[in-house]
C-alpha cells in the first residue's frame, strides 16, 4: 500500500506585508512538516499578497518578493518538504503571476500562470501577462540573492511539470480552474498524478457550491489527487477570501478547512494512496486519449514523496480516509453572518483603530450591520476561548488594555461593550418605536449606546438658509413642493454623517482611551442599486458590511440570528415596515421605503441581477421580465417599472463615485469602485430604449391574472 502525504495551506496574508506574509508561510510548512506532509500548497501570490493591485507594476513589490524567498530557501523548514509558493516574477522585462516549486533550498521550477482573472473584481491583465506558449519552457537567470542561496544560476520557467521517483506533480493557477479546457486534463492525460491550484478567490453568497463543484469535477473523470489552497481573509481591500482549502482524490473531497475563521494560518493535511488514482485511470477511452496526448516537459527529481514504507489498514482508516468526507456547506444566512464578521475583525486590527461607530437608526439595515459586529465580537470570545494567541493580543490592543494585562474577551457583550459603539440620532419625524428598538438592540449586544437628539443642528442649518436668502422651505404635507421636502430631509441625513464623525473621533476620549473608532455605513445594495440614499449622508462611512447584501438576504440573515444568537428583540425588526422617517408622521401620512421608491425590494434584487450579471439594457431587461413577470404585471406595468428603474438608476450613479467600501457579497453589486465600471452620467431618460419599449409593451396581450388597473400581488 504506497501513500502520500499531501497538504493545502489557506494563510491570512496581508498585502504588502512582507514580513507577517513571510512569518505565515514558514509557520505553514513547519505544520506541514510536523505532520508528516512532503508536499505544502500555498495561496496564489502569498508572499506580497494577492491584493497588492497596481503596486504590482512596481519594482519593489518583486524585488522584496525575491528577499521573502531568500529568507524561506534559506530556513531549515523547507528541508524535506516540497513547497509549491507564489510571487511576481519578471522574466525577460515580462510581469508574470507565478508559482515557484522548491524542494531543499533549491528551485525546481518556476511556473507562470496562463490563464488572467479579468473581470468582476478582477483586474489580472492590468498586472500581469499570461504564459501563451503551452507546454514550453525556457531558463530564467535567478538575482543573485536568490544565487547566494540555492547556489544554482538558472532555473526551468514555463509550462511544465515536477516527476519524482513515485509520481507526477502539475500545477494550475486560480482561474485556470474555471475555464473550459483547463490545464489539468491535458497535464492528467500525460500522466500528471497530483495537481495544485493555489487561488485568491474571494467570497460571495452561494459561490462554495460552484467551487466544489469544479474541483470535483477536475478529477471524477480524469481521476488524480488535487490540491486546493485559497487565501483567507481580508487582503485590504473589500474582498473577504474565504480560504476552504480542499483535497480531492478521484471526483471526490477527503479534506477540508473553514471557509471563515480569524486564524492568521491553518493547514489542511490528508493521506492518499497514489495507487487509487492508478486504479481509477485504467479505463480504455481514457487510455486512448492518453495516448495520442502531447507531451509536457518533465523536471526530474531524484527523490520520491512517499516514504515507501507499508502502512497499516487500521492507520490510514484513523486518519478518515476509508469513511467517506462530508462537505460542509453555509447557508446564505451564515455566510452573512460570518464573511462580514471576520472582514470586519481583520479591518478592525490591522486598521489600528479601538472600535467601530454605528448609527442605530432602528431599520433593519442598521440592526443587520449591528448584528454582524456582535458576530465579530463573538467570533473573538470563542477564539479566545480557545486559547488563540494571537486574537487575544490584537482584542487586548484594540480594547485598551496594557501589553502584560491578563484580560481575556471571553465574553462577547461584554467584548461589544468595549469596541462597538452605537448611536441613535433622533429628530422631530423619528418614531418611539425605532428609538425603542435602537436602544433594546444596542442593550441586547451590549454595545456603548447613546442616545440623542439632532433637532437644534437641524432648526440652526434650516433658520441659517431663511436668513440668507429670505426663504422658508417646508416639508410637502405642510404644502412645500418636493424639492423642498427632498432637500429637508437631506438637511437631517446629511448632519447625521458630520454628527457620527464627530462621535467616532471623540466618544473613545470621553471613555478615557486613546485613538479613534472606524465609522460604519448601512445601506443595502439594493438601496445603493436604486440610488435611494443621500449622497454624503450616513451611508457615507468609513465601511459598509451590507454594501453587498440584498435586502431579501438581509431579513433571512436576522430571522437566522434572532435564534442562533438568542436576540428575541430582532423580531420587532423583520416586522417593521422599512422606513427613512425624515419626513413628518400624520394621521394619513407614513414615509415607507418601497413607496419612496416605486418598486419593492424584491423587484429590485430582479432587477438588479438582470442589470448585471445577466448584462440587460433596458429593453432586453423588459423583454425577459415580460415572460418571468407576465403572468403578475400587464406588459405596460412592466414596461413603467422598467423605466422608472432605469431612469432613477441613471440619474443617481453618481451617487456610486463616492459609495463607501462595502464588503463585496453579491455580484450584481453597482459598487463603482472597481467591480461595476460603468459611467456615471448618461441621457437618463433613454429616449431611443424607452421608445422601444413603449411600442413593443402596447402590442403584446396582457397575461396578468389581474385585470388593468388593479393592485399587483408582488413578484419575487
Amino acid at each position: 500500500m504506497g501513500h502520500l502525504i499531501t497538504l493545502a495551506t489557506s494563510l491570512n496574508q496581508w498585502a504588502l506585508d512582507f514580513q507577517g506574509n513571510c512569518d505565515r508561510i514558514l509557520q505553514s510548512i513547519s505544520i506541514a512538516k510536523s505532520r508528516g506532509a512532503t508536499l505544502r500548497v500555498g495561496p496564489e501570490l502569498e508572499i506580497p499578497g494577492y491584493g497588492c493591485l497596481d503596486h504590482f507594476l512596481e519594482g519593489d513589490t518583486v524585488l522584496h518578493s525575491w528577499e521573502v524567498l531568500a529568507k524561506i530557501l534559506g530556513s531549515e523548514e523547507v528541508e524535506g518538504v516540497v513547497c509549491d509558493i507564489g510571487m511576481p516574477i519578471i522574466h525577460k522585462n515580462v510581469n508574470y503571476n507565478c508559482r515557484v516549486i522548491i524542494y531543499n533550498k533549491e528551485i525546481l521550477l518556476i511556473r507562470p500562470k496562463m490563464w488572467m482573472a479579468n473581470d468582476g473584481n478582477y483586474r489580472e491583465l492590468r498586472y500581469f501577462t499570461p504564459w501563451t506558449r503551452h507546454r514550453q519552457w525556457e531558463d530564467h537567470y535567478l538575482p543573485r540573492i536568490i544565487q547566494a542561496v540555492t547556489g544554482q544560476t538558472k532555473v526551468p520557467f514555463g509550462d511544465a511539470v515536477i516527476s519524482t521517483l513515485d509520481t507526477c506533480i502539475g500545477v494550475e493557477l486560480c482561474e485556470e480552474l474555471f475555464t473550459p479546457a483547463s490545464p489539468h486534463i491535458l497535464m492528467g492525460l500525460d500522466g500528471v498524478e497530483i495537481f495544485t491550484n493555489s487561488s485568491g478567490s474571494h467570497h460571495e453568497l452561494r459561490k462554495l457550491h460552484r467551487r466544489i463543484d469544479l474541483i470535483k469535477e477536475a478529477t471524477q473523470k480524469l481521476g488524480g489527487v488535487y490540491l486546493y489552497a485559497n487565501q483567507q481573509g481580508c487582503d485590504g481591500d473589500r474582498l473577504y477570501y474565504d480560504g476552504c482549502a480542499m483535497i480531492a482524490v478521484n471526483g471526490d473531497i477527503i479534506a477540508q478547512g473553514s471557509q471563515f475563521s480569524l486564524n492568521d494560518v491553518e493547514v489542511v493535511t490528508a493521506t492518499i494512496d497514489i495507487e487509487d488514482v492508478r486504479a481509477h485511470r485504467i479505463r480504455s477511452s481514457r487510455n486512448m486519449q492518453a495516448a495520442s496526448t502531447e507531451r509536457y516537459h518533465r523536471i526530474e527529481v531524484g527523490f520520491p514523496l512517499s516514504s515507501g514504507k507499508f502502512r497499516e489498514v487500521q492507520d490510514v482508516f484513523e486518519e478518515g480516509l476509508e469513511v467517506r468526507f462530508k462537505i460542509r456547506y453555509h447557508t446564505p444566512e451564515e455566510e452573512i453572518k460570518l464573511g462580514p464578521a471576520c472582514w470586519l475583525w481583520d479591518y478592525l486590527r490591522r486598521s489600528r483603530t479601538q472600535g467601530y461607530f454605528l448609527p442605530l437608526s432602528g431599520g433593519i439595515d442598521s440592526c443587520a450591520t449591528a448584528v454582524i459586529v456582535y458576530s465579530m465580537c463573538n467570533l473573538v470570545a470563542e477564539a479566545a476561548n480557545r486559547g488563540d494567541k494571537q486574537v487575544i493580543a490584537d482584542a487586548r490592543r484594540i480594547a485598551g488594555e496594557p501589553s502584560d494585562s491578563s484580560y481575556i474577551p471571553s465574553n462577547p457583550r461584554e467584548f461589544a461593550g468595549r469596541v462597538f459603539h452605537t448611536c441613535y440620532m433622533g429628530t422631530e419625524n423619528s418614531s418611539a418605536e425605532t428609538r425603542w428598538r435602537a436602544k433594546e438592540l444596542a442593550g441586547a449586544i451590549g454595545s456603548y449606546h447613546v442616545d440623542m437628539n439632532i433637532d437644534t443642528v437641524v432648526r440652526s442649518i434650516h433658520d441659517l438658509f431663511t436668513f440668507v436668502t429670505g426663504f422658508t422651505p417646508r416639508f410637502r404635507v405642510h404644502g412645500g413642493s418636493d424639492r423642498e421636502n427632498l432637500a429637508l430631509q437631506n438637511i437631517q441625513a446629511r448632519l447625521r454623517m458630520v454628527t457620527s464623525y464627530l462621535f467616532a473621533q471623540l466618544l473613545p476620549w470621553v471613555r478615557g482611551r486613546d485613538g479613534g473608532l472606524l465609522v460604519l455605513g448601512s445601506a443595502n445594495v439594493d438601496e445603493s442599486l436604486r440610488g435611494y440614499l443621500t449622497k454624503y449622508d450616513c451611508s457615507s462611512a468609513d465601511l459598509n458590511p451590507i454594501g453587498a447584501v440584498s435586502k431579501v438576504d438581509l431579513r433571512k440573515f436576522i430571522i437566522h440570528s434572532r435564534e442562533y444568537f438568542d436576540l428575541p428583540i430582532l423580531e420587532s425588526f423583520v416586522n417593521a415596515i422599512p422606513t427613512a422617517e425624515l419626513e413628518p408622521i400624520t394621521e394619513t401620512y407614513v414615509q415607507g421605503d418601497e413607496v419612496d421608491m416605486g418598486m419593492t425590494y424584491d423587484e429590485l434584487s430582479v432587477l438588479g441581477r438582470l442589470r448585471k450579471i445577466e448584462k440587460c439594457g433596458p429593453y432586453s431587461m423588459f423583454t425577459k421580465l415580460v415572460r418571468e413577470w407576465g403572468s403578475v404585471f400587464s406588459p405596460i406595468q412592466i414596461a413603467e417599472k422598467v423605466k422608472l428603474f432605469y431612469f432613477e438608476y441613471a440619474r443617481n450613479r453618481h451617487k456610486m463615485t463616492t459609495i463607501t467600501p462595502s464588503y463585496h457579497a453579491e455580484n450584481y453589486s453597482p459598487d463603482d469602485n472597481r467591480f461595476d465600471l460603468r459611467p456615471f452620467l448618461y441621457p437618463a431618460r433613454f429616449p431611443w430604449q424607452f421608445k422601444k419599449i413603449d411600442q413593443v409593451a402596447a402590442a403584446l396581450p396582457d397575461r396578468s391574472r389581474k385585470g388593468p388597473g388593479q393592485d399587483k400581488t408582488k413578484t419575487e
